[in-house]
């Protein structure tokens, strides 16, 4: 009985000494110094021992030199007399295609003949017109002596001039045509007629498209092909509205191609249009430097940079930066003692901010040389 009893009594003693270690409360950390400064005064004090206790520091003003870049996309293009869309001046059957995509041609290679009756109907008017006109010049000239001579009537005289002429006209306007259409005048007065005409290269370049086949017919309004000589390529960007201002000729452009390796191409600003489109944009023309060493082809994509000028701009650390009411302050030291620093607040605007930094503009100059406080957003 005497051990039970002794037994609870220790039981006791020992949950009353863990509910008192459980209650007891640990003594307070100590708290970090914290000051708090009028920003209104016109000179704010901090002493040394608060600012080595706050482990404050002085920065210089940083000036860095910015180079500003206007964004665009746009195209490789070639110019307008380095493309030719090449179609028939009169309409007919595709006698021979043999060309393919990317095949390259010289300007008067021969690209394709086209077949068609009407061209036989021409270079027979074309010959009675010739031996008419043949006919009626002889006739106009002999109505023009006796008309001289006043053998015969002025009527006569008029008459054979106004049917030479007219068949001259039908007889020059003929063989204009024959020679549009690349039928050779002389084998056709030899009595050499032909239902064919050939369509000749009117550039150098690559077959870039081809829209018929063998047989097939083609009206004049038709494309058949197209050639594209890519000697001279460049690049049309397209510029924002609100950055068409900012484009000067002589400018550097960095451009990639997004769907290709990611190297980067150089050029220069060579022309900027002179009226907005209807997606609100300006084109701008850019020379290639280097193009000959560079695989470039038109219709591609590209995403470019152009570089309108260089400004300089003056940077603080932003814990520097005190904002209070809407406006934005930071401290310049002015002097200092054995004991204490002085600064005065100066006003600036703030601008954009990169790493960590701030740019700042102020009335009053802002140089390199004068020191201000790092930190200081936390003091007030």
């Amino acid at each position: 009985m005497n051990k039970l009893i002794l037994y609870i009594v220790l039981l006791v003693v020992v949950s009353l000494q863990f509910n008192c270690s459980k209650n007891k409360v640990a003594p307070a950390s100590e708290k970090s110094l914290t000051i708090k400064l009028d920003l209104n005064k016109d000179t704010i004090e901090i002493s040394k021992s608060d600012f080595l206790q706050l482990k404050l520091e002085l920065i210089d003003l940083e000036e860095r030199e910015n180079v500003n870049k206007v964004s665009a996309t746009g195209m490789i293009e070639v110019p307008p007399n380095g493309r030719a869309v090449i179609s028939a001046q009169v309409g007919g059957y595709i006698k021979n295609s043999e060309l393919l995509i990317g095949d390259q041609v010289k300007k008067g290679n021969l690209l394709v003949s086209i077949e068609n009756i009407e061209f036989l109907e021409m270079q027979q008017q074309y010959l009675e017109a010739l031996e008419q006109l043949t006919f009626l010049k002889s006739d106009f000239e002999r109505q023009s002596e006796l008309y001289k001579e006043k053998i015969s009537s002025e009527k006569s005289y008029l008459k054979a001039q106004s049917d030479y002429r007219r068949t001259f006209a039908v007889h020059a306007g003929l063989k204009k045509k024959l020679k549009l259409l690349n039928i050779d005048i002389a084998a056709v007065e030899k009595g050499e007629l032909s239902s064919l005409s050939n369509i000749y290269a009117p550039i150098s370049g690559d077959i870039s498209e081809i829209n018929v086949k063998t047989g097939s017919f083609v009206a004049s309004s038709d494309a058949i092909m197209e050639i594209v000589n890519t000697e001279h390529v460049h690049l049309e960007l397209k510029i924002f509205e609100q950055d068409a201002l900012r484009i000067r000729k002589g400018q550097e452009v960095v451009f990639r191609l997004p769907e290709s390796s990611g190297e980067s191409y150089f050029g220069e600003v060579h022309l900027i249009g002179k009226s907005i489109s209807a997606d609100r944009t300006v084109t701008a023309h850019v020379h290639i430097k280097h193009e000959a060493n560079a695989t470039l082809i038109p219709g591609m994509f590209v995403q470019a940079e152009i570089f309108v000028d260089n400004t300089s701009n003056i940077y603080i650390n932003e814990t520097a930066l005190i904002e209070n009411e809407g406006r934005n302050y930071i401290l310049k030291k002015v002097s200092e003692n054995n004991d204490v620093f002085k600064f005065i607040k100066v006003e600036v605007d703030k601008g954009n901010k990169s790493n960590g930094d701030v740019i700042i503009f102020s009335d009053k100059t802002l140089d390199s040389g004068q020191v201000y406080l790092l930190g200081a957003n936390e003091l007030f």
